[in-house]
């Protein structure tokens, strides 16, 4: 396979903890939903590659959404606003109750639930236990203290039907919202969660992991009032943040899952729903490239509808791609690869932080820091007695001196009356030393939170001005923060093109190389046909050369039998004439035979013997040996078939250097250049003809072997004392006259191999078995 390379913000390798991928990917979005930012996780990947370990991972190893709800609720601990004080108004917004209402519900619930109401004494379900260690516990950094929080599951319904609130968010009407107030509540809502999501897939005959899982987590926040002990009852104020934690289904084809009737249908949705997701992303990266402004097909699918304002920009989107290395996975993980390279190149519009109220920073602080104070200078008085509560009017009663008895023992008893007199004299002594102290303590009680809020308004004017500036450098930087997303969108515009010019230029060069090689070829062949033109030009120069000769040869030979034949007959009657002459004059003479000239020239050529001659009793002549053409210094390929017959002739093809085959063979072709079939046939005189088939080996363009034969040659076996083709002139028959049918000329007594051209000639009434050369075909 050709490597492929993908690149990505970060990459996790398989020693990677589930702490550190939550550091890296979960905790920015969780300190966003603190500070009312939405967010929206997902895991993506083919079934086996990770995804569900990720999202909720093992006891010991917590994944992405134990940490997050750890981190939430040890975030939002101190300031949790009491159960029922927000309610849901089932329109994915919250509303505040007044504490009247919110008690009520308490009561309704304690009254009708028996779980206890310490979370710590709760029985925690064993496959969540020890989740997250204490040492790996985390919380966010700047939370609104003077803020209440409620945090709530969403449980949705059987019916899943898609409603739009007010804000123009998408939410599942009829959703459930638990109030959750720990991160073992919150465990325990999840945990029912699952178990329904198993028994469900389980009634349905389904797998889990060819199912979508989304949980829902609100964080619903609110300011308190002026005094800073309840929560304003405003619910234009509240402020209802979500983060999402998808676990989406298994990519991969229908056809692997194996599944048939109505499990294959939902497989099929389940992929249509994924597919969606990629047109969508597709959709919204074309958009933002190339300045488009195409619809985002979201409706096409409820996951894609349901997290639309997400990819429209109301909070940050992350996708964990989880990866399996089998093999079987290959081509499911290269689209996931793909397709999640592309998403990193989509850029959603972040929404404008929207203020909460306008009171001051530090009312629960300062709250607190009253009540505290009051205490202490209520305990300065004196300490509570014994059995008592440390109350203002005890305090009060311990400070007087006690009364003395009132009993008058007579109308002459003036000590009774005086001693009272002197008490209640005392009393009010120390009541106006009270209410003095009270009145001195109250002024400078008031003294001092006239300068604290002296000191408070200043700070609060300094904040506004730094407010204002920051106000300025946030425009300032929300100004060039928009001209470098300008610039980016420009550079990957101009980058996109450029990869366009080249890929074309890669095209046009590549175009280029293959009509130069196309021309380079047609040069090549034209030169090998413009040679094989001289060539044949040559040869057929040579031809009608060689039949010039050879018919200029054959006229004269007929001119001159011609002209022997008439002065033969001339003879002939001449010599009849002069018989009938000496018959007339001298009477009847004895016959004789005539006589022809002995001059060379008048000399009749002998009928040729279609017998053969009789076998001469001496040793036949040794031929000489022949070198075939085929030698030479080239690389042959030597085909001789397994029906050839070895003959044991003195004259043999010898190729030095060659591959000797029964049959042709691509490998035995590419290192050769030359190529020679040998081929043997019956010849009209029953001899063995073999005929040598010669031709070159070139290359093909489609990266074969082929063979242009160019040349034949032939070789023959005769009988060396074969009948003669001539009349012997040493030899006369009885009367004086040569014999029919004997040689006439010594050089051809001798048996000599002959080699010459095809169509050449040795003379008028001359015929030879020798050789023909080689023959272009």
């Amino acid at each position: 396979m050709k490597p492929t390379q993908y690149s990505f913000k970060k990459v996790f390798g398989i020693k990677t903890t589930q702490g550190e991928l939550f550091e890296d990917v979960a905790k920015p979005l969780v300190e966003d939903i603190i500070h009312c930012k939405n967010g929206l996780l997902f895991t993506y990947g083919v079934t086996g590659s990770g995804k569900t370990h990720t999202m909720t991972g093992s006891p010991g190893q917590g994944g992405l959404l134990p940490r997050s709800l750890d981190m939430i609720f040890n975030s939002i601990g101190p300031y949790q606003a009491k159960r029922y004080v927000f309610k849901p108004d089932d329109k994915n917004g919250m509303e505040v109750q007044n504490q009247v209402d919110a008690l009520l519900d308490r009561q309704k619930r304690d009254s009708q639930t028996t779980v206890p109401k310490t979370p710590t004494t709760r029985r925690i379900d064993p496959e969540f236990a020890d989740m997250i260690s204490p040492e790996e516990a985390c919380k966010a950094d700047g939370v609104d203290e003077d803020s209440s929080y409620i945090g709530c599951f969403a449980v949705p319904p059987q019916s899943k039907i898609l409603r739009e609130d007010q804000n123009h968010n998408m939410y599942v009407a009829g959703c459930t919202e638990v109030e959750v107030k720990s991160t073992e509540e919150a465990f325990e809502v999840f945990w029912r969660g699952q178990k329904k999501r198993r028994i469900a897939n389980t009634q349905l005959n389904r797998e889990s992991s060819r199912s979508h899982s989304v949980f829902i987590i609100k964080l619903a926040q609110a300011p308190l009032d002026a005094d800073g002990d309840n929560v304003l009852q405003d619910k234009n104020q509240v402020n209802v943040s979500q983060l999402c934690l998808v676990d989406l289904a298994g990519s991969e084809r229908t056809s692997r899952t194996r599944a048939e009737g109505s499990r294959l249908r939902e497989a099929g949705n389940i992929n249509q729903s994924l597919m969606t997701l990629r047109t969508c992303i597709e959709v919204l990266r074309e958009n933002q490239m190339c300045g488009t402004n195409k619809m985002v097909p979201y409706r096409d699918s409820k996951v894609t509808h349901l997290f639309k304002n997400y990819f429209d920009g109301e909070g940050k989107v992350r996708m964990v791609v989880c990866v399996n290395p089998k093999a079987d996975d290959y081509e499911e993980t290269l689209l996931v690869m793909r397709f999640a390279e592309m998403t990193q190149e989509v850029e959603v519009a972040r929404p404008v932080d929207r203020p909460i109220c306008g009171f001051a920073a530090g009312r629960r602080q300062r709250n607190q820091a009253f009540k505290e104070e009051l205490t202490r200078r209520l305990e300065e008085r004196g300490g509570p007695l014994d059995g008592e509560s440390p109350t203002v009017l005890n305090q009060l009663l311990q400070s007087f001196p006690p009364l003395p008895p009132c009993e008058i023992s007579g109308p002459n008893d003036d000590v009774t009356l005086p001693r009272l007199i002197e008490a209640l004299e005392k009393r009010h002594k120390i009541r106006q030393m009270m209410i003095e102290e009270y009145n001195k303590t109250a002024n400078m009680l008031k003294s001092v939170l006239q300068e604290q809020d002296s000191n408070l308004l200043s700070k609060e004017n300094f904040i506004q001005e730094q407010r204002g500036k920051l106000g300025e450098k946030d425009k300032m930087l929300q100004n060039q923060k928009n001209e470098i997303d300008r610039l980016e969108k420009k550079s990957k515009m101009l980058e996109y093109k450029i990869d366009i010019l080249q890929k074309t230029t890669n095209i046009y060069e590549e175009d280029k190389r293959s009509l130069q090689h196309e021309l380079e070829s047609r040069e090549q062949r034209l030169q090998r046909e413009m040679s094989e033109k001289r060539r044949m030009e040559a040869r057929m120069q040579g031809i009608v050369t060689d039949s010039k000769l050879k018919w200029e040869k054959e006229c004269e030979r007929r001119v001159n039998a011609k002209q022997l034949e008439m002065q033969n007959k001339l003879w002939v009657k001449d010599e009849k004439l002069k018989q009938l002459k000496a018959i007339v004059t001298e009477g009847k003479t004895e016959n004789r035979q005539p006589q022809r000239p002995s001059r060379e020239k008048d000399k009749v050529p002998a009928k040729r013997s279609a017998s053969p001659s009789p076998v001469p009793t001496g040793p036949p002549v040794r031929p000489l040996h022949r070198r075939s053409h085929s030698a030479g210094g080239e690389r042959w390929v030597d085909h001789k078939p397994n029906t050839n017959v070895d003959l044991d002739t003195v004259l043999q093809p010898n190729l030095p250097n060659a591959i000797k085959v029964n049959a042709p063979s691509e490998k035995a072709l590419s290192k050769c250049d030359k190529y020679v079939l040998t081929h043997q046939e019956v010849a009209s005189d029953g001899e063995i003809q073999t005929k040598l088939i010669k031709g070159e080996v070139f290359k093909t363009r489609g990266g074969g072997q082929a063979v242009q034969f160019t040349d034949i040659e032939t070789l023959k076996q005769e009988n060396p004392v074969a009948a003669s083709r001539k009349r012997r002139s040493s030899e006369t028959g009885p009367d004086g006259e040569p014999k029919e049918g004997d040689w006439t000329d010594v050089e051809t007594r001798c048996s000599v191999a002959v080699e010459m051209r095809a169509g050449s000639n040795l003379g008028p009434g001359y015929q030879h078995h020798g050789y023909p050369k080689r023959r272009k075909p």
